[in-house]
């Protein structure tokens, strides 16, 4: 009777579990589970490359960023995007051409890369369910991560875990030495620069108001407090006060996880996108990161990725300082040499971005700083960094692959 209660107890609970799953209650950032498992049972993947994203729509933006860089290695070597989310799964196949899969179990992933003879997986953040995949032996794991920053992820320990990480530049590489121990950083990162911005350059419009304009970039407020760095609802509103105060004009891009962690940032976006549409700025939700930058004479962002690809404007930028005292970064010469905003500085940010934009004295310090940064920007090179590494990594997983199996079988048949 107790085993029969039981097996009861089980069922309810999977039952309960499909239902949850099907009509999407599941809390916010959990992936639903509803995979393909069924039918990839004796499937292959298409290509070479998987690329493992076990995350939510709400971090979809961390993809999309790499879509253009992975089509382009899609052409050459095949890729094939699993997920964990079915929800996540339908927005990623309505936005690629490149085939995109659902896989719920464990089980099912590690089969199945083995069956495809997949040579690399690439995972664009530190999610936690990435152990999922990084679990299978025959392939080559590489961290290509969403942006080169100065927040203490980008230092973070389970870097660790990724065979290889691609990374922007040297000033990445010398960030992982400085911040990271037991990690040798020059032996396992590859610069391969921004690819993204080989791919996804895009037609701006050129700007006939002659108004200086701000750009507001913050980012979200940060899954722990060491990365607490969104200024939104510190820094946010009186700045963005003080620059139309000024006379300035403001385009204010929210970041796309604003709200999800806590809900005060999402009242505070909706009260600042009002103060800003209110006042004759724009609210930048829909349009490419490119327009903004060239609609905007300055920047004014916290600690974030988006201040490295501000580099190639040649603009002046302004730097929030996080307010939270148990916040930490991991600090580059960029981070130093640039103007920091502190919370009580904030009502002063339109005098000093109107004297950055008459006198920027720091624009030559900053054009030094692109390659350090970003590597070689001529169209195409970065692409081709990109795709070199693939092309490599995946050549040396075969030799390494082939060794493993050659000691296995000679292993088996080795009756000691």
């Amino acid at each position: 009777m107790p085993a029969r209660g039981n097996a009861l107890k089980r069922t309810v609970r999977s039952v309960g579990g499909k239902v949850l799953r099907r009509f999407r209650l599941l809390p916010g950032g959990m992936p639903d589970g509803l995979g393909d498992d069924a039918a990839l049972a004796e499937a292959t993947l298409d290509g070479e490359v998987l690329v493992y994203f076990p995350d939510t729509i709400d971090s979809l933006y961390q993809l999309r960023s790499w879509y253009g860089p992975l089509e382009e290695l899609h052409r050459t070597q095949g890729v094939t995007i699993v997920c964990m989310d079915s929800r996540t799964a339908a927005a990623v196949r309505a936005q690629v051409s490149m085939p995109v899969v659902t896989i719920a179990l464990d089980a099912t992933l590690d089969a199945i890369i083995l069956r495809s003879g997949t040579k690399l997986v690439l995972y664009v953040n530190y999610n936690p369910l990435n152990t999922a995949a990084l679990r299978s032996r025959s392939a080559i794991h590489v961290s290509v991560l969403h942006g080169d920053s100065d927040k203490v992820v980008s230092v973070s320990n389970q870097i660790k875990a990724y065979d290889y990480s691609f990374v922007a530049g040297q000033a990445a590489i010398d960030r992982l030495e400085r911040f990271t121990t037991l990690f040798d950083a020059p032996a396992r990162c590859i610069p391969v620069g921004r690819p993204s911005l080989d791919t996804d350059r895009t037609e701006v419009t050129v700007r006939t108001d002659d108004r200086s304009t701000v750009l507001y970039a913050p980012t979200w407020e940060g899954g722990q407090a060491s990365a607490a760095y969104s200024s939104l609802c510190t820094h946010g509103p009186a700045a963005v006060r003080s620059l139309l105060e000024a006379g300035l004009g403001v385009i204010y891009r929210p970041h796309p996880l604003t709200g999800v962690r806590v809900a005060e940032f999402g009242e505070a976006d909706q009260q600042l996108r009002e103060l800003v549409e209110t006042s004759g700025g724009l609210v930048s939700t829909e349009r490419p990161l490119q327009q903004d930058f060239a609609d905007a004479d300055l920047m004014l962002c916290d600690i974030s990725a988006v201040t490295g690809d501000w580099l190639t404007t040649g603009r002046p930028l302004i730097i929030t300082r996080p307010a939270d005292p148990q916040s930490r970064d991991a600090g580059t010469a960029l981070l130093s040499m640039s103007p920091r905003l502190t919370v009580q500085e904030a009502p002063t940010a339109g005098s000093l971005a109107r004297e950055l934009i008459e006198h920027d004295l720091l624009h030559e310090e900053r054009r030094e700083l692109i390659e350090y940064y970003l590597g070689d920007i001529t169209p195409g090179a970065s692409l081709e960094r990109f795709l070199e590494a693939c092309r490599r990594l995946s050549a040396r997983r075969d030799e390494l692959w082939a060794r493993i199996q050659e000691q296995e079988g000679a292993g088996a048949a080795d009756p000691a």
